[in-house]
Protein backbone atom coordinates (compact mmCIF):
# COMPACT_ATOMS: atom_id res chain seq x y z
CA UNK A 1 0.00 0.00 0.00
CA UNK A 2 1.65 3.41 -1.10
CA UNK A 3 2.20 5.97 1.80
CA UNK A 4 1.51 9.36 -0.79
CA UNK A 5 -1.60 11.11 0.00
CA UNK A 6 -4.33 11.11 -2.25
CA UNK A 7 -4.99 13.88 -4.07
CA UNK A 8 -8.40 15.72 -4.22
CA UNK A 9 -10.25 15.81 -7.32
CA UNK A 10 -9.89 18.10 -9.97
CA UNK A 11 -12.23 20.35 -8.95
CA UNK A 12 -11.83 20.74 -5.44
CA UNK A 13 -8.03 21.98 -6.30
CA UNK A 14 -9.42 24.13 -8.56
CA UNK A 15 -11.33 25.38 -6.06
CA UNK A 16 -8.86 25.97 -3.14
CA UNK A 17 -6.31 27.27 -5.35
CA UNK A 18 -8.46 30.31 -6.61
CA UNK A 19 -9.49 32.67 -3.89
CA UNK A 20 -13.25 33.78 -4.06
CA UNK A 21 -14.01 36.62 -6.18
CA UNK A 22 -14.79 39.89 -4.73
CA UNK A 23 -17.81 41.32 -4.27
CA UNK A 24 -18.96 43.65 -7.53
CA UNK A 25 -20.21 46.09 -5.01
CA UNK A 26 -16.94 46.27 -2.86
CA UNK A 27 -14.77 46.50 -6.35
CA UNK A 28 -17.10 49.44 -7.33
CA UNK A 29 -16.47 51.00 -3.59
CA UNK A 30 -12.42 50.67 -3.93
CA UNK A 31 -11.69 53.72 -5.34
CA UNK A 32 -13.94 55.82 -3.78
CA UNK A 33 -12.91 54.43 -0.18
CA UNK A 34 -8.86 54.75 -1.64
CA UNK A 35 -9.68 58.81 -2.46
CA UNK A 36 -11.21 59.26 1.10
CA UNK A 37 -8.31 58.07 2.64
CA UNK A 38 -5.58 59.75 0.74
CA UNK A 39 -7.49 63.05 1.53
CA UNK A 40 -8.13 62.13 5.08
CA UNK A 41 -4.63 60.83 5.68
CA UNK A 42 -1.99 63.21 3.20
CA UNK A 43 -0.05 65.97 4.45
CA UNK A 44 -2.59 68.74 3.22
CA UNK A 45 -4.63 67.62 5.80
CA UNK A 46 -2.13 67.88 8.42
CA UNK A 47 -1.07 71.47 7.54
CA UNK A 48 -4.62 72.39 8.06
CA UNK A 49 -5.30 70.71 11.15
CA UNK A 50 -1.81 71.92 12.57
CA UNK A 51 -3.19 75.65 11.73
CA UNK A 52 -6.57 74.55 13.73
CA UNK A 53 -4.58 73.20 16.70
CA UNK A 54 -2.15 76.64 16.45
CA UNK A 55 -5.16 78.91 16.47
CA UNK A 56 -6.79 77.09 19.61
CA UNK A 57 -3.71 77.34 21.37
CA UNK A 58 -3.80 81.20 20.63
CA UNK A 59 -7.21 81.47 22.24
CA UNK A 60 -6.43 79.90 25.23
CA UNK A 61 -3.18 82.59 25.16
CA UNK A 62 -5.71 85.50 24.89
CA UNK A 63 -8.51 83.73 27.55
CA UNK A 64 -5.68 83.84 29.91
CA UNK A 65 -4.20 87.58 29.65
CA UNK A 66 -7.46 88.79 29.22
CA UNK A 67 -8.34 90.95 32.79
CA UNK A 68 -11.90 89.97 32.52
CA UNK A 69 -11.08 86.29 32.38
CA UNK A 70 -8.79 86.54 35.13
CA UNK A 71 -11.20 88.33 37.61
CA UNK A 72 -14.40 85.95 36.72
CA UNK A 73 -11.92 82.94 37.53
CA UNK A 74 -11.67 83.93 41.26
CA UNK A 75 -15.39 83.14 41.74
CA UNK A 76 -15.39 80.24 38.59
CA UNK A 77 -17.42 77.75 41.03
CA UNK A 78 -20.05 80.16 42.33
CA UNK A 79 -20.88 81.37 38.98
CA UNK A 80 -19.13 79.62 36.10
CA UNK A 81 -21.53 80.96 33.28
CA UNK A 82 -19.47 84.47 33.61
CA UNK A 83 -16.03 82.90 33.49
CA UNK A 84 -16.72 81.24 29.91
CA UNK A 85 -18.75 84.26 28.56
CA UNK A 86 -15.57 86.31 29.47
CA UNK A 87 -13.47 84.00 27.30
CA UNK A 88 -15.59 83.75 24.64
CA UNK A 89 -15.90 87.12 24.48
CA UNK A 90 -12.17 88.04 25.06
CA UNK A 91 -11.19 85.24 21.84
CA UNK A 92 -14.24 85.92 19.80
CA UNK A 93 -13.42 89.95 19.63
CA UNK A 94 -9.56 88.95 19.11
CA UNK A 95 -9.79 86.33 16.06
CA UNK A 96 -12.74 89.32 14.52
CA UNK A 97 -10.56 91.97 15.24
CA UNK A 98 -7.84 89.69 13.51
CA UNK A 99 -10.16 88.64 10.59
CA UNK A 100 -11.12 92.59 9.42
CA UNK A 101 -7.80 93.67 10.26
CA UNK A 102 -6.05 91.10 7.60
CA UNK A 103 -9.52 90.46 5.22
CA UNK A 104 -12.54 92.80 4.56
CA UNK A 105 -13.13 95.60 7.12
CA UNK A 106 -16.97 94.54 7.77
CA UNK A 107 -17.98 98.28 9.73
CA UNK A 108 -15.95 100.17 6.79
CA UNK A 109 -17.88 103.24 5.63
CA UNK A 110 -16.38 103.11 1.92
CA UNK A 111 -15.30 100.05 -0.01
CA UNK A 112 -12.04 101.38 -0.19
CA UNK A 113 -11.36 101.22 3.34
CA UNK A 114 -12.99 97.46 3.56
CA UNK A 115 -10.65 96.11 1.18
CA UNK A 116 -7.49 97.95 2.41
CA UNK A 117 -7.30 94.85 4.76
CA UNK A 118 -7.15 92.84 1.95
CA UNK A 119 -4.73 94.59 -0.04
CA UNK A 120 -2.33 94.71 3.39
CA UNK A 121 -2.43 90.75 3.47
CA UNK A 122 -1.45 90.46 -0.04
CA UNK A 123 1.37 93.28 -0.06
CA UNK A 124 2.91 91.43 3.03
CA UNK A 125 2.36 87.90 1.36
CA UNK A 126 4.60 88.52 -1.81
CA UNK A 127 7.79 88.73 -0.30
CA UNK A 128 7.08 85.87 1.97
CA UNK A 129 5.61 83.73 -1.10
CA UNK A 130 8.73 84.75 -3.32
CA UNK A 131 11.21 83.50 -0.63
CA UNK A 132 9.07 80.50 0.07
CA UNK A 133 9.14 79.56 -3.07
CA UNK A 134 13.04 79.49 -2.76
CA UNK A 135 13.27 77.50 0.59
CA UNK A 136 10.64 75.01 -1.09
CA UNK A 137 12.80 74.34 -4.25
CA UNK A 138 15.61 73.38 -2.26
CA UNK A 139 13.87 71.56 0.05
CA UNK A 140 12.75 69.13 -2.98
CA UNK A 141 16.53 68.53 -3.84
CA UNK A 142 17.19 67.83 -0.24
CA UNK A 143 18.71 71.15 0.52
CA UNK A 144 17.94 73.21 3.41
CA UNK A 145 18.59 76.88 2.33
CA UNK A 146 17.82 79.07 5.47
CA UNK A 147 20.29 81.75 3.58
CA UNK A 148 16.48 83.23 2.24
CA UNK A 149 17.28 86.33 4.91
CA UNK A 150 20.68 87.14 2.43
CA UNK A 151 19.46 86.27 -0.82
CA UNK A 152 16.31 88.90 -0.11
CA UNK A 153 19.13 91.64 0.59
CA UNK A 154 21.39 91.04 -2.05
CA UNK A 155 18.56 90.96 -4.23
CA UNK A 156 17.14 94.23 -3.21
CA UNK A 157 20.92 95.82 -3.22
CA UNK A 158 21.14 94.73 -6.45
CA UNK A 159 18.02 96.24 -7.74
CA UNK A 160 17.89 99.41 -5.73
CA UNK A 161 21.14 100.03 -7.25
CA UNK A 162 19.86 99.95 -10.38
CA UNK A 163 16.59 101.72 -9.58
CA UNK A 164 18.36 104.80 -7.93
CA UNK A 165 21.32 104.94 -10.25
CA UNK A 166 21.13 104.35 -13.69
CA UNK A 167 18.81 106.41 -16.26
CA UNK A 168 16.47 104.38 -18.09
CA UNK A 169 13.19 104.54 -20.29
CA UNK A 170 10.14 104.08 -18.46
CA UNK A 171 9.52 99.83 -18.75
CA UNK A 172 13.06 98.79 -19.34
CA UNK A 173 14.35 100.33 -16.12
CA UNK A 174 12.24 98.12 -14.12
CA UNK A 175 12.96 95.05 -16.23
CA UNK A 176 16.11 95.51 -15.57
CA UNK A 177 15.94 96.28 -11.73
CA UNK A 178 14.12 92.88 -11.48
CA UNK A 179 16.78 91.00 -13.41
CA UNK A 180 19.46 92.52 -11.57
CA UNK A 181 17.84 91.59 -8.56
CA UNK A 182 16.95 88.04 -9.60
CA UNK A 183 20.79 87.88 -10.44
CA UNK A 184 22.18 89.37 -7.01
CA UNK A 185 19.93 86.64 -5.01
CA UNK A 186 21.26 84.22 -7.24
CA UNK A 187 24.74 84.86 -7.17
CA UNK A 188 23.82 84.84 -3.31
CA UNK A 189 22.58 81.24 -3.46
CA UNK A 190 25.46 79.98 -5.82
CA UNK A 191 27.75 80.50 -2.99
CA UNK A 192 26.69 77.70 -1.04
CA UNK A 193 25.58 75.74 -4.07
CA UNK A 194 28.93 75.61 -5.45
CA UNK A 195 30.31 74.69 -2.11
CA UNK A 196 28.13 71.95 -1.71
CA UNK A 197 28.51 70.89 -5.04
CA UNK A 198 32.19 71.01 -5.17
CA UNK A 199 33.67 70.99 -1.60
CA UNK A 200 30.55 68.97 0.36
CA UNK A 201 30.17 72.19 2.84
CA UNK A 202 26.93 71.77 4.49
CA UNK A 203 24.75 74.20 3.07
CA UNK A 204 23.00 75.06 6.85
CA UNK A 205 26.34 76.45 8.02
CA UNK A 206 27.49 78.19 4.45
CA UNK A 207 23.74 80.18 4.35
CA UNK A 208 23.89 81.18 7.74
CA UNK A 209 27.09 82.52 7.56
CA UNK A 210 26.21 84.04 4.23
CA UNK A 211 23.07 85.75 5.64
CA UNK A 212 25.16 87.62 8.36
CA UNK A 213 27.94 89.14 5.71
CA UNK A 214 24.81 90.00 3.76
CA UNK A 215 23.66 91.88 6.86
CA UNK A 216 26.90 93.57 7.44
CA UNK A 217 27.90 94.16 3.69
CA UNK A 218 24.57 96.01 3.47
CA UNK A 219 25.44 98.15 6.24
CA UNK A 220 28.76 98.71 4.84
CA UNK A 221 27.05 100.02 1.45
CA UNK A 222 24.91 102.53 2.80
CA UNK A 223 27.71 104.57 4.32
CA UNK A 224 29.60 104.92 1.00
CA UNK A 225 28.52 107.54 -1.58
CA UNK A 226 27.49 105.13 -3.89
CA UNK A 227 24.34 104.00 -1.95
CA UNK A 228 24.00 106.71 1.13
CA UNK A 229 21.51 109.28 0.14
CA UNK A 230 23.13 112.63 -0.30
CA UNK A 231 23.14 115.23 2.82
CA UNK A 232 22.19 112.49 5.58
CA UNK A 233 23.77 110.85 7.78
CA UNK A 234 21.36 107.84 8.25
CA UNK A 235 22.21 104.20 6.75
CA UNK A 236 19.47 105.10 4.24
CA UNK A 237 19.82 105.39 0.09
CA UNK A 238 17.56 107.46 -2.42
CA UNK A 239 14.21 106.24 -3.21
CA UNK A 240 14.59 104.14 -6.53
CA UNK A 241 13.15 106.08 -9.58
CA UNK A 242 9.49 106.02 -10.19
CA UNK A 243 10.56 104.24 -13.88
CA UNK A 244 11.88 101.42 -11.39
CA UNK A 245 9.00 101.20 -9.11
CA UNK A 246 6.55 98.37 -9.66
CA UNK A 247 3.08 100.57 -10.35
CA UNK A 248 0.91 100.71 -7.62
CA UNK A 249 -2.31 98.97 -8.01
CA UNK A 250 -4.99 100.89 -6.63
CA UNK A 251 -3.27 104.42 -6.17
CA UNK A 252 -1.31 106.11 -3.34
CA UNK A 253 -3.45 104.98 -0.78
CA UNK A 254 -2.90 101.60 -1.33
CA UNK A 255 0.33 99.57 -0.97
CA UNK A 256 -0.32 96.77 -3.38
CA UNK A 257 1.91 96.74 -6.18
CA UNK A 258 2.04 94.89 -9.70
CA UNK A 259 4.63 92.56 -7.39
CA UNK A 260 1.79 90.15 -6.32
CA UNK A 261 1.69 89.20 -9.95
CA UNK A 262 5.59 88.72 -10.71
CA UNK A 263 4.97 86.33 -7.60
CA UNK A 264 1.97 84.31 -8.62
CA UNK A 265 3.96 83.93 -11.93
CA UNK A 266 7.17 83.40 -9.67
CA UNK A 267 4.99 80.16 -8.37
CA UNK A 268 3.91 78.95 -11.61
CA UNK A 269 7.42 79.04 -13.07
CA UNK A 270 8.11 76.77 -9.77
CA UNK A 271 5.39 74.71 -10.40
CA UNK A 272 6.14 74.11 -14.18
CA UNK A 273 10.06 73.16 -13.16
CA UNK A 274 9.35 70.96 -10.83
CA UNK A 275 6.43 68.97 -12.25
CA UNK A 276 6.74 69.27 -15.91
CA UNK A 277 10.47 69.86 -17.07
CA UNK A 278 13.68 67.16 -16.74
CA UNK A 279 15.52 69.85 -14.66
CA UNK A 280 12.97 69.34 -11.90
CA UNK A 281 12.56 66.21 -12.41
CA UNK A 282 16.40 65.75 -11.87
CA UNK A 283 16.11 67.95 -9.26
CA UNK A 284 13.45 65.80 -7.26
CA UNK A 285 15.27 62.48 -7.58
CA UNK A 286 18.30 64.22 -6.24
CA UNK A 287 15.77 65.09 -3.17
CA UNK A 288 14.92 61.67 -3.26
CA UNK A 289 18.26 59.47 -2.97
CA UNK A 290 21.33 61.29 -4.57
CA UNK A 291 23.09 58.13 -4.40
CA UNK A 292 20.71 56.46 -6.63
CA UNK A 293 20.03 59.45 -8.60
CA UNK A 294 24.30 59.48 -9.64
CA UNK A 295 24.20 56.06 -10.25
CA UNK A 296 20.97 56.36 -13.04
CA UNK A 297 23.65 58.69 -14.27
CA UNK A 298 22.03 62.41 -12.57
CA UNK A 299 25.08 64.83 -11.74
CA UNK A 300 24.21 65.61 -8.79
CA UNK A 301 26.45 68.34 -8.13
CA UNK A 302 24.94 70.12 -11.19
CA UNK A 303 21.87 69.62 -9.65
CA UNK A 304 22.74 71.28 -6.45
CA UNK A 305 24.54 73.92 -7.57
CA UNK A 306 21.03 74.61 -10.04
CA UNK A 307 18.47 74.49 -7.45
CA UNK A 308 20.25 76.77 -5.00
CA UNK A 309 20.76 79.23 -7.87
CA UNK A 310 17.36 79.62 -8.80
CA UNK A 311 16.36 79.77 -4.91
CA UNK A 312 18.47 82.39 -4.68
CA UNK A 313 17.29 83.80 -7.91
CA UNK A 314 13.56 83.54 -6.08
CA UNK A 315 14.59 85.10 -2.85
CA UNK A 316 16.00 87.84 -4.64
CA UNK A 317 12.62 88.42 -6.47
CA UNK A 318 11.58 89.03 -3.24
CA UNK A 319 13.78 91.52 -2.61
CA UNK A 320 12.56 93.49 -5.56
CA UNK A 321 8.99 92.95 -4.44
CA UNK A 322 10.49 95.04 -1.32
CA UNK A 323 12.52 97.54 -2.84
CA UNK A 324 11.35 98.16 -5.98
CA UNK A 325 7.14 97.90 -4.42
CA UNK A 326 6.82 98.65 -0.75
CA UNK A 327 9.78 100.52 0.47
CA UNK A 328 11.29 102.31 -2.45
CA UNK A 329 14.87 102.83 -0.61
CA UNK A 330 17.60 100.71 0.91
CA UNK A 331 18.31 100.30 4.61
CA UNK A 332 19.25 98.17 7.18
CA UNK A 333 15.81 96.05 7.53
CA UNK A 334 15.09 96.12 3.82
CA UNK A 335 14.46 92.31 4.69
CA UNK A 336 12.64 92.77 7.71
CA UNK A 337 12.08 88.38 8.85
CA UNK A 338 10.67 87.33 5.72
CA UNK A 339 13.39 85.15 4.97
CA UNK A 340 13.17 83.71 8.28
CA UNK A 341 9.32 83.27 7.91
CA UNK A 342 9.98 81.84 4.51
CA UNK A 343 11.38 78.63 5.97
CA UNK A 344 7.66 78.38 7.82
CA UNK A 345 5.91 79.02 4.75
CA UNK A 346 7.65 76.43 2.92
CA UNK A 347 7.51 73.79 5.82
CA UNK A 348 4.06 74.90 6.05
CA UNK A 349 3.24 74.63 2.20
CA UNK A 350 4.88 71.09 2.49
CA UNK A 351 7.58 72.12 -0.55
CA UNK A 352 5.22 72.65 -2.89
CA UNK A 353 4.49 75.59 -5.21
CA UNK A 354 0.87 75.85 -4.29
CA UNK A 355 1.17 74.52 -0.49
CA UNK A 356 3.82 77.66 -0.87
CA UNK A 357 1.24 80.49 -2.58
CA UNK A 358 -1.56 79.62 0.54
CA UNK A 359 1.10 79.30 3.18
CA UNK A 360 2.57 82.59 2.32
CA UNK A 361 -1.15 83.84 2.11
CA UNK A 362 -1.67 82.83 5.82
CA UNK A 363 1.22 84.25 6.97
CA UNK A 364 0.63 87.49 5.50
CA UNK A 365 -2.81 87.82 6.91
CA UNK A 366 -1.33 87.10 10.43
CA UNK A 367 1.04 89.76 10.29
CA UNK A 368 -1.19 91.88 8.99
CA UNK A 369 -4.08 91.17 10.82
CA UNK A 370 -1.90 91.16 14.23
CA UNK A 371 -1.25 94.86 14.18
CA UNK A 372 -5.03 95.93 13.95
CA UNK A 373 -5.78 92.97 16.49
CA UNK A 374 -3.48 95.26 19.22
CA UNK A 375 -4.54 98.18 18.06
CA UNK A 376 -8.71 97.85 18.46
CA UNK A 377 -8.50 94.69 21.54
CA UNK A 378 -5.28 95.20 23.46
CA UNK A 379 -4.01 91.77 22.69
CA UNK A 380 -0.12 91.75 22.69
CA UNK A 381 0.92 91.07 19.30
CA UNK A 382 3.19 88.35 20.39
CA UNK A 383 0.30 86.13 20.17
CA UNK A 384 0.35 85.97 16.36
CA UNK A 385 4.05 84.92 17.01
CA UNK A 386 3.27 82.29 19.45
CA UNK A 387 0.63 81.15 16.74
CA UNK A 388 3.12 80.89 13.78
CA UNK A 389 5.61 78.69 16.14
CA UNK A 390 2.76 76.36 16.97
CA UNK A 391 2.48 76.19 13.16
CA UNK A 392 5.99 74.50 12.93
CA UNK A 393 5.69 72.78 15.72
CA UNK A 394 2.77 70.93 14.82
CA UNK A 395 3.92 70.58 11.59
CA UNK A 396 7.23 69.07 13.04
CA UNK A 397 5.94 66.77 14.33
CA UNK A 398 2.73 64.76 11.72
CA UNK A 399 1.88 61.94 14.24
CA UNK A 400 1.18 64.35 17.09
CA UNK A 401 -1.43 65.97 14.95
CA UNK A 402 -2.94 62.44 13.74
CA UNK A 403 -3.13 61.30 17.37
CA UNK A 404 -5.07 64.30 18.49
CA UNK A 405 -7.51 63.84 15.53
CA UNK A 406 -7.42 60.31 15.55
CA UNK A 407 -6.62 60.16 11.91
CA UNK A 408 -4.01 57.73 10.06
CA UNK A 409 -4.19 54.88 8.01
CA UNK A 410 -6.83 52.42 7.84
CA UNK A 411 -6.19 48.74 9.26
CA UNK A 412 -7.57 45.70 7.86
CA UNK A 413 -10.76 44.53 9.64
CA UNK A 414 -10.21 40.72 8.82
CA UNK A 415 -5.85 40.20 9.34
CA UNK A 416 -6.54 36.51 7.98
CA UNK A 417 -8.01 37.51 5.03
CA UNK A 418 -5.81 40.04 4.17
CA UNK A 419 -2.89 37.68 4.82
CA UNK A 420 -2.99 35.77 1.56
CA UNK A 421 -3.71 38.95 -0.70
CA UNK A 422 -0.41 40.22 0.91
CA UNK A 423 1.41 37.12 0.14
CA UNK A 424 0.43 36.54 -3.75
CA UNK A 425 -2.46 33.79 -2.03
CA UNK A 426 0.25 31.38 -1.47
CA UNK A 427 0.14 29.01 1.56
Amino acid sequence: MSNTPELPPAEHTETLATPPPAPVSQLHAEPESSLLKRIMTGNGLVSVLAVVLSLVVGAILIAFTDERVTSTASYFFSRPTDMISAVWTSVSEAYIALFQSSIINTSASSFSDAIYPLTETLTIATPLVLAGLGVALAFRVGLFNIGAQGQIILGAAFAGWVGFTLDLPVGIHLIVAVIAGIIGGALWGGIAGFLKARRGAHEVIVTIMLNYIAVYLLLYLLSTPAFQRPGSNNPLSEPVAESAAYPLMFGADFRLHYGFFVALAAVAFTWWLLNRSTTGFEMRAVGANPVAAKTAGINVGRAYLLAMLIAGGLAGLAGTAQILGTERSLSGGIAASFGFDAITVALLGRSSPIGTLFAGLLFGALRAGGVGMQANTGIPIDIVLVVQSFIVLFIAAPPLVRSIFRIGTAKPKNKKAAAPAATGGAA
